[in-house]
This record gives structure tokens, sequence and C-alpha cells, in this order.
């Protein structure tokens, strides 16, 4: 028998009982001669389907099939009516309604009309448990207990469910802005479609307008002779995400306005426009405001980005996340580097809580791979972290014990590119660090240039 359920609401016993009848071989079948009995029961078991006739005693059809799906908001309804009142067919439409039927009713235009929305449930069923799965294989972690962050993860679930509206995501370095957008993006129903990342920071300005909105052959000198996609293109069916959006050209900021206001846009040096869907989810650690102010940010562009906005807390607002955060790191760490970790010494966990991270859950994630790559016990130390005694901060210079510290090669092996990853992390923060934040110094410092630094920088997310 199949797992399908359908409520029967009529008030006339002989046409109630003849439409159950009719259903019970194949599906689960209640009926009500009434709404509020039917309204009732909505609540105690939602059904998969609601035959609703529309010329009730007391509650009418259309106010019913409104009350329940309030309660049941995926109920769907076919509403059956005496006649082809255009009006009555409307208003239960409005309210939700799949379809209608007319009375007398006929077994087989019954079946067909019954057949047809139960096709809509299962498909609507078998998207959510590919999500579901889908969820459970690829959703990146956005570790936390506190109340801030459970209110954020709410809030995100809600939004999530519109696929069109578009979100700004605003908080410092380091949050996890990247992580809650794709937290709305698998939550979405879009979640199947690609989610394809910009930090438009990292791209050159001058080629911020040809990477969003690709270009046609011969558009400029150097251009592919057979055009590019870009990376709005590339989003199609999924989700574009701008990480600091604040960093736009004014030129861009416009092609961006108008591919929000009418989903279309023009490549570099094309002629046509083009048309795409996706959903736009942004991102800055700057303020917007502040920057319409001096006249670097687009008002109208800032109202289109931010329908929804989506603020994050710092690490420093939410104390209590901070060694949950760093056990999950400690534990990731340990199997990426063959450690034998087992925790935090006390001296440790007191540290971890007590520091003020500039940079958020970034900088604690660096910091915990330092500390299991460069530790030599079974649990990590104040010494490891490397934290001053002041705690105020989480210093990035390796532990002074005679020079670099490798960890052991086993009979296993080792994950060399891990490691080199690791490495090369330590002295970009190092030259983050010389060059008091100065990226352009920095890339000096490493004797690569700032376009390289910055690729790198991303790359790793230091």
């Amino acid at each position: 028998m199949t797992s399908f359920s359908v409520f029967v609401v009529e008030d006339e016993e002989s046409v109630r009982y003849g439409i159950s009848l009719a259903l019970e071989g194949r599906y689960r079948v209640r009926a009500f001669p009434d709404a509020e009995s039917a309204i009732a029961a909505v609540g105690e078991e939602a059904p998969d389907l609601v035959l609703m006739d529309i010329g009730l005693p007391g509650m009418n059809g259309v106010e019913a099939l409104k009350a329940m799906k309030g309660i049941c908001p995926d109920l769907i309804g076919l509403v059956i009516t005496a006649y082809e009142d255009v009006p009555t067919v409307v208003s239960a439409m409005k309210a939700g309604a799949f379809d209608y039927i007319l009375k007398p009713l006929h077994a087989e235009t019954l079946e067909m009309h019954v057949a047809n929305a139960l096709e809509t449930v299962r498909l609507k069923k078998e998207v959510r448990d590919l999500q579901e799965r889908y969820l459970r294989d690829n959703l990146p972690l956005f570790i936390g207990q506190s109340h801030a962050v459970r209110e954020v993860m709410e809030f995100v679930m809600a939004v999530a469910k519109s696929p069109d509206t578009p979100v700004l995501i605003e908080g410092e370095t380091g949050t996890g802005k990247e992580l809650i957008a794709a937290a709305i993006h698998y939550r979405s129903p879009h979640f199947r479609g690609p989610i394809v990342s910009v930090n438009c920071a990292a791209i050159p300005r001058e080629l911020i307008e040809s990477e969003l909105f690709g270009y046609e052959r011969g558009a400029f000198s150097g251009a592919s002779a057979a055009g590019k996609k870009g990376l709005v293109e590339q989003a199609a069916g999924g989700t574009l995400f701008l990480d600091e959006v604040g960093d736009l050209s004014m030129e861009a900021q416009a092609k961006l306005l108008r591919f929000l206001e009418e989903g279309e846009f023009y490549r570099v040096g094309g002629t046509r426009p083009l048309k795409v869907s996706a959903r736009v989810v942004s991102a800055t650690n700057k303020d917007l405001g502040d920057l319409i102010g001096k006249g670097h940010f687009r008002e109208d562009l800032y109202y289109r980005l931010a329908v929804v906005k989506v603020g994050i807390p710092s690490l420093n607002d939410r104390r209590e996340d901070i060694l949950p955060i760093a056990r999950h790191y400690l534990v990731e760490f340990c199997r990426k580097f063959g450690k034998p970790v087992t925790g935090f010494s006390t001296d440790a966990a007191e540290a971890l809580t007590s520091c003020r991270w500039k940079g958020n859950v970034r900088e604690l994630k660096n910091v915990i791979e330092r500390a299991v790559l460069m530790g030599k016990g079974q649990v990590v130390t104040r010494e490891d972290l490397g934290i001053t005694r002041g705690g105020t901060g989480a210093s990035t210079e390796m532990p002074a014990r005679g020079g670099l510290s490798f960890p052991p090669m086993t009979p296993s092996g080792v994950d060399l590119e891990s490691l080199q990853e690791s490495f090369d992390r330590y002295f970009l923060l190092e030259a983050l660090r010389l060059s008091g934040g100065n990226e352009s110094r920095a890339a000096s410092l490493l004797n690569i240039n700032h376009h390289t630094f910055r690729y790198r920088r991303k790359k790793l997310e230091a």
C-alpha cells in the first residue's frame, strides 16, 4: 500500500462515501463531514492531499484550505465545486489549491486529478530527500552553540527557501561569511545548481567586469579567440557569491545593478543581452553606508543587494563557541598531519577563550593548525598556540625550539602537499605581521607580486 495520505472533506454523505471507496485501494483515506474536524486532524497528522468541497456548511472550503496550509504549508489541495464559478475558482487558487474538480464526479476524472496532484507530492519528497543527502555530504560546517549563532542559522534557513531573493552578509574578516553563503545555497531550491564564488578584492579592478560578465571574441587585446563565459553565466541555475562586494568598481556596479533589476547583461564587447537566472549572495566586512557617503558605492545597488541582510557576530562576541570550534579544527588537523593529539591543556583552553581574535574563526583555525603541526606532546599547550600571556592576540611566530619542527615520517608516509600548504600559510602570515598588514609590502618580503600574494592568501584562507 502506498504511503500517500488523503483527506476527503465533503458534507454530502453519499459523495463522501463514493470518493473514499474509489481511493481506499491505493491511498490511506480519512473522510470528514465538515472543515472544522478536518482542520483539527491536520494538526495531528498532516496529509499529502486534501480533497475539499467548496460549499461546506460553516467554514467554506476556501477558508478551510487557507487554515490547513497555515498549519502545513506543503499540503496540496484539490477543491470540488458544483459549478464552474470563475471568482470562486480564482479565490480557491489564491488560497493555494492545486486544481479544481467539477461535480458530478466521475471515477476516471477523479483518479486522474488525484494522481497528478500526488505526483507533485512525490517529486517534492524526492527533491527534499535528495537535498537532505546533498546537505549531509556537502554542506560546510558553521560551528557554534551560542544563542547568537543559533539565531543566525534559523534566519538563514528561512531566507534560503526563497530561491531568488538577494542576500547581503555582513561581518568582520574571518567570521565565516562564505560558510553562510554555502548554507543559503545548499538549503535553497537551487541546491543542485553551482555555487560560484568571486573574491572581488582579489581580481584586479580592470579585469573584474570581464571576469563577472565574460567577453566576446576580439573584445580586447589578448582576448581568447572563442570569447569567454563570465562567472555570472557559470552560476546559472545556482548561486553567485560576491565576496568583498564593496571592492567592485563603479562600472562593474552599474552592470551588476542591471543584472539584478532585469536579469540580463552584456558581455564585454557584446551587442546582444544575455539572460541568466541565479541568486546573488554578497558579503562585505566594510561599511557600505560609509562607502555610499564617499561616492564609492551605488546606493541603488546597495538596496538591491541588501533585500535581506544577515549579520554574523564576531568570535569575540560569542566566546562560548571558541572551544567547540577549536576542538573541531584539532580533530581535522590531527587527521591531516597524522598526529595523536587528544586535546588542550587547561592553560591552553584558558588562553584560547581569553584571547582577542582579531581575525576571528580564520585566525583561530590557523593557530590550531600550526599548534598541531609544531606541537610535540599529546595535548596542545599554551606555548604550542603561541598566545601571549596578556591574552591580546595570537602570535604567528614559530615556537622557539632550535629551528623549524617537522612531524615524523611514519611507515604510512606523510601528506607533503598539506605540509607545504601549512608552511606557505605560516610565511604569508609572518609577512603580513612584519608589514603591519600591508599586502604590497608583504608580497615584497616574499619576493612575489601583489596579485600572486592576494591569490595565495585567498587560496589559503589566511
